[in-house]
């Protein structure tokens, strides 16, 4: 299994890459058939973000679903125990998914909920960042005059269905997770709501309605 660890804003010293191998050798024993761990370290400048200064993104990539984890920490040690705890317990919690995944029947399709868009005055819209091309790179950028800055990545997919998307997000580790529905085709969004509680967003999307009218 290939360990690979890249910078943001700071150097990585070699007592440090051989702590995250160190850490992450265990990552085998849940994740049989993992290929490569790829470890990304940030460090933020700012120093109002001092105890979140060193952030460390951890990345399974095997024959399957993705699993990643992340935590901030004013110390990097710190931050890869935290995401490294992440890690383990979302691919053990994929394990014995996978064990227990065959033979019972699927779980009940959430109920799509529709949410309404909050309004947006004229004076609060800037210039969109241009999306990314490279598929798995993350691109920084500022949002116009504004402090606000924006994280963009693309990710590779394949069609799949509401259960498979739910598995994904909890695999990542995020509130939610967009995927392309297997069935409808639609765009969708897979949300927690509450405990055992998930919810479903669809975008009802015609690509030939929005195409510019030719003479």
């Amino acid at each position: 299994m290939e360990i690979v660890v890249v910078s943001r804003h700071t150097e990585v010293p070699e007592r440090f890459r051989q702590h995250v191998e160190d850490k992450l050798s265990k990552v085998g024993q849940f994740s049989p058939y993992a290929q490569r761990v790829d470890v990304e370290v940030t460090h933020e400048n700012n120093p109002r973000l001092a105890d979140r200064a060193e952030r460390v993104e951890l990345t399974v990539r095997a024959k399957g679903p993705v699993v990643r984890a992340e935590a901030s920490a004013p110390d990097r040690y710190a931050a890869l125990d935290l995401a490294a705890g992440k890690l383990f317990e979302r691919l053990r919690r994929a394990r014995d998914r996978r064990k227990s995944h065959h033979g019972r029947e699927a779980p009940p399709v959430p109920e799509p909920v529709e949410l309404a868009p909050e309004p947006v005055e004229d004076d609060e819209i800037s210039m969109t960042p241009t999306p990314p091309t490279e598929t798995g790179v993350a691109v920084e950028a500022q949002l116009g005059d504004s402090p606000v800055v924006i994280r963009q990545k693309v990710h590779d997919t394949d069609p799949m269905t509401v259960d498979q998307a739910l598995a994904e997000m909890e695999l990542v580790g995020h509130p939610f997770y967009l995927f392309v529905d297997a069935e409808t085709k639609q765009p969708c969004v897979v949300y927690n709501r509450r405990g055992w509680t998930y919810g479903v967003i669809r975008l009802n999307y015609e690509a030939d309605a929005l195409a510019p009218a030719t003479a």
